[in-house]
């Protein structure tokens, strides 16, 4: 499985719907808020192959309160090590 992160820019005050419209669709694996540019960040996670492209349009067409969907697919995950010591 391929992961790859989705900036969303709703139309204003149709965040939730958006997020509940996602989490129906059983199709994100994480629907995160967020300020700033964009409302929702979102994590999914497609088979090797799958034109991440297509799978956003696909997806997003049928959501519209969802105006601008900006697609970010990760390079390399970090392991973050805890440590109690900070010397």
């Amino acid at each position: 499985m391929v992961p790859f992160f989705v900036q969303i820019k709703c139309e204003l005050g149709k965040a939730y719907a958006v997020a509940n419209a996602l989490a129906e669709a059983e199709i994100a694996s994480e629907i995160y808020s967020t300020a700033g540019d964009y409302d929702l960040l979102v994590k999914f996670y497609v088979e090797h192959g799958t034109d991440i492209g297509l799978f956003v349009n696909k997806r997003f067409r049928s959501c519209p309160a969802s105006r601008t969907p900006t697609r970010s697919s990760p390079s390399r995950r970090f392991e973050i090590v805890h440590s109690n010591s900070f010397s």
